[in-house]
């Protein structure tokens, strides 16, 4: 069972569901390639709207379950190519907790909570938060969230419990996935701050200047398209980042000067801070949002479509690029200080999945036409788009299928993509890209398409280990306070 399934039913949208999952890149006159003007770069995968063969790995070995919340059961793991195995608890393929958030039974929930663990995964790969979220058992949820539930998790079709609550279209239960999604966020970077420390201690010192822009071949619209020059230094655990953007709007650019600070020393409420050198003010980035930051979001989602795109290395191949007519030769050109190689990346696909059940179909028209206005060089202003407060949608029909019949219908299909393959073989592949696949030196210049008609280009023009004072990582001492002088940040 997968959430859209139990939406086709949806009393509020009167019209037929031609595709309960639309698998494309961009839309439906997408035909699979994004050009990059001179060869495929990445290609979207469309053989999932044919089908996609059911390829569940089967691992059995012996688990002591004591590591699992204290079940002494002996089970069995169904590796699902994703970070979290689906664990079996028995023979019986018996997911307790599984069972009476299917049934919506919150008192035995919270009875089980504390003997069982809400990390697992049952045969579909559906964690008790995602099927929570696809029934609409909201107490059931809100209960799961209490407990701190892994929200970013995704089920064996690649859809993480947000995108489920944004197809179920509650608009309560999509405001409390999207604060506990931005808790464990940031409980995440916190977690992972002292290896961050350790590794820039560990690095060395340099000073790295990179020059970033689009082009596009449609006349006149490079000139229109943003750039900037960025110069990154670091010493210790000390990063600094001066720009020279500050916003781009109406495809209009606004420049400054403007210094990011990370200060590794600093406590995390103070250790990153944005200067403007020409306001000589500064501003402490927080992760608090207001609320009507939260809302305003939370509008978006429910008015977009529903994405989940992956990049595939498995057949990537590199090719030297070459110039010529009649002779060819391999191209080289002078890129910053570097004289550098070009090579033609092959066979990167991107594997891009869509939803779109819970949008009505003036939000198709309307999402269609913004993308073609990006694509064209426009501006979402010029369609006239201002996102409104969205209201909960009418609920799906009752679920009808019965515990038995879920837990022992055909497994859920797998996702053959990087990010969810198993750690072990995860390691294996990258090791095997580094050193086999890619071509020896440092990239120095990279172009990546963005849309048909823009490709963003990334160079580095210098790159130099050296040492700095450690003034240039302090904040001036005629430099003032502006907690508002940055609003988006």
């Amino acid at each position: 069972m997968t959430g859209e399934k139990i939406r086709t039913m949806r009393k509020d949208h009167n019209k037929p569901n031609k595709n309960d999952e639309i698998m494309d890149t961009y839309d439906e006159t997408s035909n699979g390639t994004i050009p990059n003007g001179t060869s495929n770069l990445f290609k979207s995968n469309k053989a999932f709207q044919k089908s996609v063969k059911t390829s569940v790995l089967q691992q059995q070995q012996q688990l002591n379950a004591n590591n699992i919340n204290g079940n002494s059961s002996i089970g069995t793991i169904v590796n699902d190519n994703n970070k979290n195995p689906i664990i079996l608890t028995s023979e019986d393929l018996e997911f307790p907790v599984h069972e009476c958030v299917f049934k919506g039974d919150v008192r035995r929930l919270s009875s089980l909570i504390r003997t069982h663990s809400i990390l697992q995964k049952d045969v579909h790969g559906n964690t008790p938060l995602h099927l929570a979220v696809m029934l609409g058992h909201k107490e059931c949820a809100l209960l799961l969230l209490a407990h701190n539930a892994p929200v970013k998790i995704k089920n064996a079709q690649g859809w993480s419990p947000l995108a489920e609550a944004i197809s179920y279209g509650d608009r309560q239960m999509i405001t409390a996935i999207l604060r506990k999604l931005k808790q464990q966020s940031r409980e995440s970077v916190e977690d992972k701050r002292p290896k961050l420390l350790k590794a820039l201690r560990e690095l060395g010192d340099f000073y790295l200047e990179l020059h970033w822009d689009f082009q596009s071949w449609v006349p006149l619209l490079s000139r229109m398209l943003p750039s900037d020059a960025c110069k990154i230094y670091k010493q210790g655990i000390n990063i600094r980042l001066d720009t020279t953007l500050i916003d781009f709007t109406d495809m209009k650019c606004q420049r400054g000067d403007l210094s990011f600070i990370f200060n590794g020393d600093a406590a995390p409420s103070q250790s990153f801070v944005v200067l403007d050198n020409e306001a000589k003010v500064y501003q402490r980035i927080h992760h608090e949002e207001s609320e009507m930051e939260t809302e305003e979001e939370v509008d978006i989602l429910m008015s977009s479509d529903v994405y989940s795109a992956t990049l595939s290395t498995k057949s990537i191949t590199f090719s030297r690029s070459q110039i010529g007519w009649l002779f060819r030769e391999d191209k080289t050109e002078r890129v910053g200080n570097f004289l550098a190689d070009f090579y033609a990346v092959n066979g990167l696909v991107l594997e891009s999945r869509k939803r779109r059940e819970h949008l009505s179909e003036e939000d198709i028209l309307r999402n269609k036409a913004i993308m073609e206005s990006l694509s064209k060089g426009g501006s979402i202003s010029e369609q006239n788009f201002e996102p409104v407060r969205r209201q909960s949608l009418t609920a799906p029909a009752p679920n009808t299928i019965s515990w038995e019949e879920y837990i022992t219908a055909e497994h859920g299909k797998l996702l053959n993509v990087l990010e969810v393959i198993a750690p072990f073989k995860h390691f294996n592949k990258l090791r095997e890209f580094v050193q086999m696949k890619l071509p020896p030196g440092f990239p120095v210049k990279l172009d990546i398409p963005v849309f048909p008609t823009i490709t963003a280009t990334v160079t580095f023009q210098e790159f130099r280990y050296d040492e700095f004072e450690d003034s240039i990582f302090v904040i001036p001492a005629e430099y003032k306070e502006d907690p508002s002088r940055f609003p988006d940040l």
